[in-house]
Formats: C-alpha cells, sequence, structure tokens
C-alpha cells in the first residue's frame, strides 16, 4: 500500500502543485491511516481496502480523543487518496463513499486587543535585528499574512513607492495588499539600516534574514514572536495566527467591507472570512455588557 501512497503523493505535488505544507498534512494523515490498517488487518493491497476498515480508523482516532476538526481533516485527506486510486484503475471501488463528516466544533479565532496590538508593535528597535523584529511584526499586522507568507516575501514582492505588498498564497494565487504608513516606515528603515548589514556580501532574494544573512524560517519567526511578546508583557497565548486573526477583526469593526477583507486574507471562500463577523458580535456583546447601566 506504500506504493500506491507515494504515487498519490507524487501526484499532489506535481499535477496539483500543492505547497510543502499542505503535503506534509496529507502524509501526515494517510501515514497514520495506512500503518493503522497494516497493523489492524490482514489486507493485502488497496483494493480490499473496506468502508469498514475506514470507520474502524475514524472510531479509533475518537478512542484517542482527536478533535472533531482533527477527525474531519483526516477524512477528507482518506476520501482523496480513495478517489485517487479509483480514477488511476488502483482500486475497483471508492471506500470512502457516503461517509458522513464529522461536525467541527465552531471554535471563535482569539484575537489581540488594541492595547496589547500598540505594545508589541512599539518595540525598542534600534539594534539590527530589532529593527527586522520591528519591521516583520508590522508587515503582519498590517496585511494578515500567514507566516509562511511572510518568511518568503522577496524584496521584489514589495512596492513601496505605491505602497502595496505582493503575496503568492495557497495554490501559488497571487494577492496584492496595501501596506499601511507605519509599516512601510518599518521596512523601509530595515532595508535601509539593518538588512546590509544581516546579508553582507550575500546575494539573498528573501526580504527578512536571520543573523545569519539567510532566509528566516517559520520556526524562527514563532520564537522571535514569543520572546518579544513575553518581552512587552502578553499573558495569552500568541501565535502568528493571531495576528492574522486581529487584522480582520479589527478591519471589521472598524467598517471594513467583508468582501475586501476577504481579497486581503486570502479566502477562497467568503464564508471562511465570516466567522470574524461572530468575533465581533461577541465583542460588542461583551463590551454591551460591561458598559450599559441596565445589561
Amino acid at each position: 500500500m506504500q506504493h500506491e501512497l507515494n504515487d498519490f503523493f507524487h501526484y499532489l505535488q506535481v499535477e496539483r502543485g500543492l505547497s510543502e505544507n499542505t503535503l506534509s498534512s496529507y502524509r501526515r494523515d494517510l501515514q497514520k491511516y495506512i500503518e493503522f490498517l497494516s497493523n489492524t488487518s490482514e489486507l493485502e493491497n488497496v483494493n480490499q481496502i473496506a468502508r469498514v476498515n475506514i470507520m474502524q480508523y475514524l472510531h479509533h482516532l475518537n478512542d484517542l480523543n482527536r478533535s472533531s476538526s482533527t477527525v474531519a481533516r483526516t477524512l477528507s485527506s482518506i476520501r482523496a487518496f480513495h478517489q485517487f486510486l479509483v480514477r488511476e484503475r488502483l482500486a475497483e471501488k471508492d471506500a470512502s463513499l457516503h461517509l458522513e463528516t464529522p461536525k467541527k466544533e465552531r471554535k471563535l479565532p482569539k484575537i489581540l486587543s488594541m492595547s496589547d496590538v500598540d505594545a508589541l508593535l512599539n518595540i525598542q528597535a534600534n539594534e539590527a535585528l530589532e529593527i527586522r523584529n520591528k519591521a516583520m511584526l508590522e508587515i503582519l499586522y498590517a496585511t494578515g499574512l500567514r507566516v509562511t507568507e511572510l518568511v518568503t516575501l522577496k524584496v521584489s514582492d514589495l512596492h513601496l513607492t505605491m505602497g502595496f505588498v505582493r503575496c503568492l498564497g495557497k495554490g501559488s494565487k497571487e494577492r496584492i495588499i496595501p501596506l499601511g504608513n507605519m509599516a512601510k516606515q518599518s521596512v523601509e528603515r530595515y532595508l535601509e539600516e539593518a538588512r546590509p548589514s544581516l546579508v553582507k556580501q550575500k546575494k539573498e532574494d528573501y526580504l527578512f534574514v536571520n543573523h545569519h544573512g539567510n532566509a528566516l524560517s517559520r520556526q524562527g519567526f514563532w520564537k522571535i514572536l514569543k520572546a518579544v511578546a513575553e518581552e512587552v508583557g502578553i499573558q495569552k497565548e500568541i501565535t502568528p495566527h493571531t495576528l492574522r486573526h486581529s487584522f480582520a477583526t479589527h478591519l471589521l469593526e472598524n467598517g471594513a467591507d467583508l468582501r475586501a477583507v476577504q481579497e486581503m486574507l486570502g479566502h477562497a471562500d467568503i464564508s471562511t472570512t465570516q466567522i470574524y463577523t461572530h468575533v465581533t458580535k461577541a465583542r460588542l456583546k461583551d463590551i454591551y455588557r460591561s458598559y450599559h447601566p441596565r445589561a
């Protein structure tokens, strides 16, 4: 079964052009699925996989107390794999047909207050790395970029005179996002005062670099964000996506059009963006309860 799995991963990478992060998610889900089948059944090939085998694996995930979103994502990966098997005539029937997807728990995204955002962005920026950190945080909050999109930005993606940044998002879809004055000033300072001393004589295309002058990794940015949050006294848990959530929510709270926010975030479906309208409504209720004399 591993051979067919490798063919599927090759198809996802070459024909569908999925990102490495998405491929990793498929690999993680399906490797565990195939391992479970190998350890709990006497199946000799993928054509023998039946609906009951998939059901057993989903029950196994529930026994492990996996969240409904994890189970739903795993089932989506399994469906894609079995559809591939039928399409390539490696299996006679799709064993994943008519399986019900578990309902995802609708959790409202966590966001930062404006005071937390101010604390995070108004950090000391004297040394080269501090100037870089401020520029990264400013651009992340100003644009709502995903962390992968941030660390893969190239210098050529900046159009500071026009005040926008070009981004390649999921599925290599290009989008243009406006850049506010504060972010623009921070990035200009980084390019003039900090980046040259970090890259030295290297020819590095990526905008944000580490202390060796090489492209910054996703993990590297996570560590920086966590360190800065602790330094300025933010107690709540914070991730790069927290800034993305805050970007979207604060725009909507201040009257931005939902379609415009969808376009800036790079969401294919507006229903994904609509979660932020629930956040703004929840915050309005909290404010009402806190300040209305007869609430």
